[in-house]
């Protein structure tokens, strides 16, 4: 039996405190690529409640993905959209998921994230992230972004860190690491960068800016 609205709320509200749940809850947050670092980030997001969720990415589930990414066996070949989506109906069945099964590009980035309040960048491609970035900072220079860059190999996780790199922009990660470089990338260091991007969003949906 399924838990209530209500019951999902309250539960929340004995974790956070209504204050916090209420902001939660009425946030709308776009993750930007569901691999390693996006498919983490929006099950944390999800689970903390917040309240609506934007999924972009174009790229199905693979074998390669299974080793740091949130995705079953049975969801191979799916659309990372549609499984991440299924996954999140069964964590948090009343958040709001919204999907777009494309590549973001120049072109339809303005209109795609026209209604959020904080985006996400959680990309593999270097181009892709510079490309994301700047456009966001271009066209929403008054929304939060809070980007990714360096969590590959097996380094300390303590020179994983998150910086504020001007008023609305933050980056999480060594910012070294690359798994181009011959670097694998390895499940739990990729969490850890990607519970430093949940946690700065979390705290900036609080009104913590500071890191």
């Amino acid at each position: 039996m399924v838990p209530t609205k209500e019951q999902f709320y309250q539960a929340l509200c004995e974790r956070h405190g209504e204050e916090l749940q209420k902001k939660f809850c009425a946030a709308r947050v776009a993750v930007c690529g569901l691999g390693g670092l996006g498919s983490n980030v929006a099950i944390a997001l999800a689970r903390a409640g917040v309240g609506s969720l934007h999924l972009i990415d174009f790229d199905r589930v693979d074998m390669s993905n299974l080793n740091r990414q949130q995705y079953f066996v049975r969801q191979l070949g799916q659309y990372k959209t549609d499984a991440l989506r299924e996954t999140l109906q069964e964590i948090a069945p009343y958040c709001r998921v919204e999907t777009d099964t494309l590549r973001v590009t120049e072109e339809n980035l303005p209109k795609l994230f026209s209604q959020e309040d904080l985006i996400c960048e959680a990309f593999d491609r270097p181009e892709a992230k510079a490309m994301l970035v700047s456009g966001v900072l271009e066209h929403f220079p008054d929304k939060y972004l809070v980007a990714a860059s360096g969590m590959a190999g097996l380094r300390s996780s303590n020179s994983i860190r998150t910086r504020r790199i001007s008023s609305h922009f933050y980056l999480c990660g060594d910012e070294v690491s690359d798994s181009a470089a011959g670097l694998g990338l390895i499940s739990a260091r990729v969490l850890v960068c990607a519970a430093h991007e949940a946690n700065m969003i979390l705290r900036l949906l609080a009104g913590e800016t500071e890191v």
